[in-house]
């Protein structure tokens, strides 16, 4: 698969590539299909979409009849990969164990919490 500036696709382009990667393989209807549950979108909006994957390296498409059917060639490990390295590089300087440390930290809840909950004992 061919570098490219960012490894991590855009929402659109990661919405197309989840529906490809539950069906296997599909044309655009069947990727429109599935986006559609959660974002109505235009046949030619998937279909530029998924054309410009296809371009990037992360699908591959053989003709069937008059239209493609699209089949990932990029795992969702690989994309799940890409996206914790972009989030290490990005937030943790590269650092396994920043962010280790960062999400076993327990955050503390938000003021309005603290309130609500201190309103629900005074009730009790």
């Amino acid at each position: 698969m061919p570098r490219t500036a960012r490894e991590v696709p855009p929402p659109l382009e990661l919405l197309c590539l989840r529906a490809l990667w539950s069906l296997g393989e599909g044309n655009v209807n069947a990727v429109r299909q599935i986006v559609a549950q959660s974002r109505p979108l235009a046949y030619t909006t998937i279909m530029t979409v998924l054309d410009r994957l296809m371009r990037k390296g992360m699908l591959a498409r053989r003709k069937v009849g008059r239209s493609f059917v699209y089949t990932p060639r990029a795992t969702r490990d690989a994309a799940r990969r890409a996206a914790v390295e972009e989030l290490l590089e990005g937030y943790f300087d590269g650092s396994e164990e920043e962010l280790k440390q960062f999400l076993e930290k327990r955050p503390e809840p938000p003021a309005m919490m603290r309130t609500q909950e201190r309103i629900d004992t005074v009730l009790l």
